[in-house]
Formats: structure tokens, sequence, C-alpha cells
């Protein structure tokens, strides 16, 4: 799966859970602690649209196999978790972590030995 594609099924889990502003404010907040690490999450445009909130995402990200954008996305993955716990708990990080296809890329949210 491309990173385009795992970031959607991100970005729908949450907008499930929280609902699209909150996935918004989330997912940009995250991007912006993550942005000096991969400054390639700066292409990454989330803005609101009509009655709701939409992104899209740097054209790299639709190749299957762009190491940048998926390290990049493993990067906005760890700045998300903080902020997740502190917003809703560790309810939603382990709902995430079932994504198998998410793990299945190094995209984790559930450290090992913590909730």
């Amino acid at each position: 799966m491309s990173p385009a594609g795992l970031f959607a099924l991100l970005w729908a889990s949450l907008a499930d859970l929280l609902g699209t502003a909150a996935t918004a404010a989330l997912l940009r907040r995250a991007a912006k602690r993550a942005q000096p690490m991969c400054p390639e999450l700066s292409g990454m445009v989330i803005a609101l649209s009509g009655l709701s909130y939409d992104y899209r995402l740097p054209e790299s990200w639709a190749r299957q196999g762009d190491g940048q954008a998926l390290t990049a996305l493993r990067r906005l993955a760890v700045e998300l978790r903080p902020l997740l716990i502190e917003l809703a708990g560790p309810v939603v990080i382990r709902r995430l972590d079932r994504l198998t296809v998410l793990k299945e890329h190094g995209i984790e949210f559930v450290k090992e030995g913590q909730p």
C-alpha cells in the first residue's frame, strides 16, 4: 500500500472516532512537530472543505515504496501518539494499533509495555 493509502486509512479511522475537525487539528499539530525531522511533511495540506476537513498530500506519497514518505508517516505517528493520549487516553491509540496494515508498514501507536 502506498503512503497515501496508509494516510487515508489513518485519516478515516481518526475521523470516524473523533470527527474531521479534531482529526485535522491533531494531524496538523503532529506534522508541525515532525517537520524538522521530515521536511516533506510541509507538502501535506489540511484545510476546511465545505462543512468538513480534507487533506492533500505530496504527489510522491502516491508511489508505493517511497521510503521518504513512509519515514515521514512513521514520524507523524510518533508525534501523534502523545497528542491522542492527552486528548482521549489510550483508547484511540489501541484502536489504531489494531489496524494491521499500518503495523505491517512500521506505523505503530502502542509501545511495548505502555498503554
